[in-house]
């Protein structure tokens, strides 16, 4: 398909559109019921499979075929085992395991959310009475604990590209806006003994928060910042002040708001680090991640939506920052904005 052409609308690409559903409801069924574990050692049959997971045999043998047709398990006679690949993405034992990153993107929240996508175009926002901005919304404390595959690379190029502008320092204090699971300060902090973080989250995140400090050994430099991000006091002056994955929830005004708040507990010479999934300037059909993400941020919020690359950067810079120094990784949806506070 070359760059420029646009696949023709089908019947049958509606019915492979519309029938994700099932196939993601699947998928979620076998990682929930640790099916790819019962035949990670050798290939078995429902009644095998049902024992070892604990479900009714008939309701086992229904999925099994399912997770076969769908390409997840491979069918043998009426043994089932592993379809290529399945090993180190959906067994829990792997270290490349990725059935964390489906309890996130097939979660109640999400799938509750989008199926409210009309009303929400139709009122241009959220109609959910709680969502992604309630304070104390449970999917965060999800989010946090379970993380996901995008954040250790990035954490590690913010560190690469951060640290060797402290180097004058003594100590290197950190302040991470909405920290979620925290792993970005506590990503520089294991990098260089001299930083310090303070990561703010709401009360009930901050709980899984000190979780991931204390797991990732740092969290006797740890501190942490109770409260909404808009309101609570932000202390500092910091050397860095972290703010990822969370400009997407607000208008461009909102986000200006929170970034001109974090400029003025940077100290001069100090820096923005902003993390954002980002929209490009080609056809979406080309790029389509951040145009569905955006779709999201419609339905779960307020006024959120993805903003493109120019908009990050000119909420930076009319926040109080140089402008930005950009950075990315391939295959990976994450953009990083670095800017020095003047």
């Amino acid at each position: 398909m070359t760059e420029d052409h646009i696949p023709t609308v089908t019947r049958q690409g509606l019915l492979t559109m519309m029938s994700a559903v099932r196939r993601t409801g699947i998928l979620r069924a076998g990682v929930e019921l640790r099916v790819f574990d019962a035949v990670a050692g050798a290939p078995a049959g429902p009644d095998e499979v049902a024992a070892f997971c604990g479900t009714d045999p008939r309701g086992m043998r229904i999925l099994l075929n399912a997770l076969a047709a769908t390409g997840l398990l491979v069918k043998d006679d009426d043994r089932f085992s592993l379809a290529p690949g399945a090993d180190s993405t959906l067994v829990t034992t792997h270290p490349d395991y990725y059935g964390d990153a489906v309890r996130l993107a097939a979660s109640d929240y999400e799938w509750d959310a989008i199926k409210r996508l009309g009303d929400a175009v139709r009122s241009g926002g959220s109609v959910m009475e709680v969502n992604a901005e309630t304070p104390a919304y449970t999917f965060w404390e999800d989010f946090a604990a379970l993380g996901t595959l995008n954040t250790p690379p990035i954490a590690e190029l913010v560190a690469r590209h951060v640290l060797p502008g402290t180097k004058d320092r003594d100590e290197v204090k950190v302040l991470d806006v909405a920290c979620g699971h925290g792993l970005y300060g506590y990503t520089l902090a294991a990098h260089d003994p001299r930083a310090r973080i303070w990561s703010l989250d709401w009360p009930n995140v901050l709980a899984v928060t000190e979780n991931n400090a204390e797991r990732l050994g740092v969290r006797d430099r740890a501190h942490f910042i109770p409260g909404d991000m808009f309101d609570v006091p932000l202390g500092g002056p910091y050397d860095v002040v972290v703010v990822a994955n969370v400009l997407h929830h607000f208008s461009t005004e909102r986000a200006k708001e929170l970034l001109a708040r974090t400029a003025d507990a940077v100290r001069p010479g100090g820096q923005l680090v902003a993390i954002a999934i980002s929209t490009g300037d080609g056809p979406p059909h080309l790029d389509p991640v951040p145009h569905l993400f955006s779709a999201l941020m419609l339905a779960w919020t307020s006024q959120g939506q993805v903003h493109p690359l120019s908009d990050y950067e000119e909420m930076v810079t009319a926040a109080g920052f140089a402008p930005p120094k950009v950075h990315g990784l391939p295959d990976n949806p994450l953009r990083v904005l670095i800017a020095d506070r003047v």
